[in-house]
This record gives structure tokens, C-alpha cells and sequence, in this order.
């Protein structure tokens, strides 16, 4: 049996922010509300000129140690949509990464049922270095000793830069029962 250590679920999620896409210039508008279910993202998304909208963690100091595990499980209500969970991680390279607009985030794409919760395991090795969206062919390596913070969102892009089939634009309520690592 493997072991499981919760990062975050129910009332845990203090300090998970929204960020949408108004940073670039969209019109979405969502917010993250802690429930006693868990963290609700809920709002109206707007495809043009953007298309997304997000909660994330707080940066963590010191940076989140789960190198010990091999999997982010995530249970989530999410009306059949399909989201991105993404990881920010410290780099070696002395902070550069920083530099890159948008920064770089680890991301794998995931389906949700229509009703009920979805249960989804992202195994580390599944996570695969972005920029805003788009794939980078730098061979960035994934440091789960090394977590600097937590996001999830829905975009209309999926993990390769390409529209997500899945993306619906309009009201948006979701909710994130618990975030762990297995």
C-alpha cells in the first residue's frame, strides 16, 4: 500500500489566490472561495483576448520537499471540463527561469467527469516544462524537493501549446476537494 500525504484538502487551501486571465490583457473573472468541501473556483470565463482563470497556492518558503513521493492526486468536482495542474519549481540555474514572462511551470492536462468527483493521479514523470502554454524544448528538469508553488486552471490551451477540446467559456463553478502526494 503506498502512502499518501495531503498538501492541502477541505478547509487547508488558505492562501490559494486567483489568477485569471486579466493579467494579459482577458476579461474572465473568477475567485477562489476555502468551503468545509474544499477550495471553489467560481466565476464567468471569457475566451477572447485570454481564456482562462486559476486558483494557486501562496510561494512556498522554504520550497515544498515532496521528493520522497512520485505522484500529485488531486480529487476535484469538475463539471467535465478539462484542466491543467501546474507546478512552479526553484531552478539551478540562479533564478533565471524567473526571468521568462509568465515563468516556467511543470503541467499535465486532465479530464474531469460531469457529475461527481474525479480522482486523477499525475505521476512526476508526467509533468512537462511550459511557458505560457507553449512547450519548451530546453531540457529543464523537475525537482520535487524543490516546489515553490501549486496551480490549477482552465485554459483554452492544452499541455502543447494546442486548443483544449474541452475548454467551455461562461460560468465556471469547480470544486478542489484535496490536493496530495502519493
Amino acid at each position: 500500500m503506498s502512502k499518501k500525504k495531503f498538501l492541502f484538502q477541505k478547509k487547508e487551501f488558505d492562501g490559494w489566490k486567483t489568477l485569471n486571465d486579466t493579467v494579459m490583457g482577458g476579461s474572465s473573472s473568477a475567485f477562489c472561495e476555502i468551503s468545509n468541501s474544499g477550495l471553489i473556483l467560481k466565476g464567468n470565463i471569457v475566451e477572447k483576448a485570454g481564456g482562462f482563470v486559476s486558483c494557486r497556492s501562496s510561494i512556498y518558503k522554504p520550497s515544498l520537499n515532496v521528493s520522497e513521493y512520485s505522484s500529485f492526486e488531486l480529487n476535484i468536482d469538475g463539471q467535465g471540463r478539462t484542466f491543467k495542474f501546474a507546478v512552479a519549481c526553484e531552478d539551478d540555474l540562479l533564478g533565471l527561469t524567473e526571468f521568462i514572462p509568465g515563468g516556467l511551470r511543470w503541467i499535465k492536462s486532465f479530464p474531469t467527469k460531469k457529475f461527481g468527483t474525479t480522482n486523477v493521479q499525475i505521476p512526476y514523470s508526467d509533468l512537462k516544462p511550459s511557458v505560457r502554454a507553449n512547450k519548451v524544448r530546453f531540457p529543464f528538469k523537475f525537482k520535487p524537493s524543490k516546489i515553490k508553488r501549486l496551480q490549477l486552471l482552465h485554459s483554452k490551451f492544452g499541455d502543447d501549446g494546442l486548443l483544449n477540446n474541452e475548454f467551455k467559456q461562461g460560468s465556471i463553478k469547480v470544486l478542489i476537494k484535496s490536493i496530495s502526494v502519493i
